[in-house]
């Protein structure tokens, strides 16, 4: 399988921990998706990333998608098997997602906006989402067991992008939640490798 990333996105960091915490074999290809590649297009019309690309030559796209993807190719390893501790799991990875929408669109308003045409209120509104999520987490932080899942990665993902992107300016106030990196990098021992990178 391959699959088509970008070492500082939050999603192609949460799928490539869970396939190395999986055991699946990837091979990970660097894309530059405002190139439009066209391999990533085939795999994904979107042209967003990731995008996998399964040994049939199958394009799957959205992290969420390739999770369950991985999920059922390894047996349901990746989510708890009881309904009420799956959907934890799944709304778990729907905060940390939408968090990282909320950042994401901030780096690129700011990235890809002449400066004069920054729009400062909606950025604003994106931190406010940011900041109601962060303090959600902070409040019910979710237990951390021997046995990770796909919660868990979206949350590594979503925290490493802060870390890389938002330094110093989401930590006052989320104590909790600025420890739980270095906790997760102990049950995980790949995340420093496979955390959002510049």
């Amino acid at each position: 399988m391959k699959l088509l990333y970008s070492p500082a996105s939050p999603y192609s960091a949460k799928v490539r921990m869970a396939a190395s915490h999986l055991g699946l074999t990837i091979e990970a290809i660097k894309v530059d998706t405002t190139a439009n590649p066209a391999e990533l297009i085939a795999a994904n019309p979107l042209g967003k990333i990731p995008a996998l690309v399964t040994d049939a030559g199958q394009g799957i796209f959205d992290s969420r998608s390739i999770m369950h993807y991985f999920d059922r190719l390894s047996g349901g390893k990746l989510y708890p098997k009881k309904d009420e501790k799956r959907t934890e799991a799944e709304l778990l990875e729907a905060l940390c997602d939408g968090i990282a929408d909320s950042l994401v669109a901030i780096m690129y308003e700011k990235r890809f906006r002449p400066p004069e045409k920054v729009h400062q209120p909606w950025i604003d509104r994106q931190w406010e989402k940011v900041t109601r999520g962060l303090d959600h987490l902070e409040a019910h932080m979710p237990k951390t067991g021997k046995k990770l899942h796909g919660g868990h990665f979206a949350m590594a993902g979503m925290m490493g992008y802060l870390m890389l992107r938002f330094p110093g300016e989401w930590e006052n106030g989320h104590v909790a939640l600025a420890e739980w990196p270095s906790l997760f990098a102990k049950k995980f021992e790949n995340y420093q490798l496979l955390r959002p990178q510049a």
